[in-house]
């Protein structure tokens, strides 16, 4: 299995490697950025007297040693708070980004499944303000896709007893959410026509005013990662009779693979048409969620000759 030191090594010694400063919003792991961070500078520098190196990174980050961001790459030690700081001021990043990477550090670092898990929702609902303030989303189509808050109270039309007074939904969200976001997310579902208020002032679902556009995927993974933050939390707050929570790690062929994406694709239409028959005939009790997740936890064995 390759790591971070070697694919360093490797990228050095690729000569037409890009000199391009990386970009830290399209990185998962730091020290890959930090690895192409370094890469691009010692690419921009190869013809200069002076090239760079890691002497020159621990001066600009007012650092002691003079190899500290080489353990770093190589996951032989770890950013502090203190050197998380230095490392951003070393790498030229300014405010916004110098939190971006705190956030993706502390995403990367966390040992413990509870705190990783939280620590990307916050990463990945940070990457998504900043394109929005950025110019790089489009807000009108931001507000158009439902957070977590909408797309629950839009299915708790099917839930008996529910007002829509803001106060009781609060209740009904156990607290998980303020008056403002819960008021800010019903209206935009009443604006895009999702839910209408008819002449008694009672919520009923509606249809959509506007055709549907192509939703930036940003946008969809924060919503994933929102409903599915919510599962973990249902996984410490809630007793196991008010839950059901199973998985299974399995070794599969592509085929096997691609057979049980389209199986689990069928269950969840299946399910949700025989919810919408039975909501028909009655409301329900509750809203629950069920989230379907089936993704890869190993890489491809290599084929070696014998």
């Amino acid at each position: 299995m390759e790591n971070t030191a070697s694919l360093l090594n490797q990228k050095l010694d690729n000569s037409t490697a890009s000199a391009l400063t990386p970009d830290l919003s399209e990185y998962m792991d730091y020290r890959l950025f930090l690895a192409d961070f370094y890469l691009s500078k010692k690419t921009q520098t190869r013809t200069s007297i002076r090239p760079y190196s890691y002497a020159i990174f621990s001066a600009a980050a007012d650092i002691k040693s003079p190899n500290y961001l080489k353990m770093i790459i190589e996951g032989k030690r770890n950013l502090s708070n203190d050197m998380i700081s230095k490392f951003s001021k070393a790498c030229s990043l300014n405010k916004a980004q110098g939190e971006e990477f705190k956030l993706l550090i502390l995403f990367n670092q966390a040992e413990d499944p509870a705190d990783r898990n939280y620590a990307l929702k916050k990463l990945s609902e940070y990457r998504v303000e900043s394109k929005l303030k950025l110019g790089e989303l489009d807000r009108k189509v931001f507000e158009k896709v439902p957070n977590w808050i909408g797309w629950i109270i839009f299915a708790m039309v099917d839930q008996s007893g529910v007002n829509f007074k803001v106060a009781q939904l609060k209740e009904l969200l156990r607290g998980k959410a303020s008056e403002t976001e819960i008021n800010h997310a019903l209206e935009s579902l009443i604006k895009s026509g999702e839910l209408v208020r008819d002449e008694n002032g009672d919520i009923k679902k509606g249809q959509s005013n506007e055709a549907p556009e192509e939703i930036p995927s940003a946008l969809v993974r924060k919503l994933q990662m929102q409903l599915m933050y919510l599962g973990l939390e249902s996984l410490y707050q809630d007793s196991p009779t008010e839950r059901e929570f199973g998985s299974l790690t399995l070794a599969m062929t592509e085929k096997e693979f691609e057979d049980l994406k389209f199986k689990l694709r069928h269950l969840r239409k299946s399910l949700h048409k025989d919810n919408s028959i039975a909501r028909m005939a009655a409301k329900g009790e509750r809203v629950y969620q069920l989230n379907l997740q089936l993704f890869p936890v190993s890489n491809a064995s290599k084929k070696f000759d014998a």
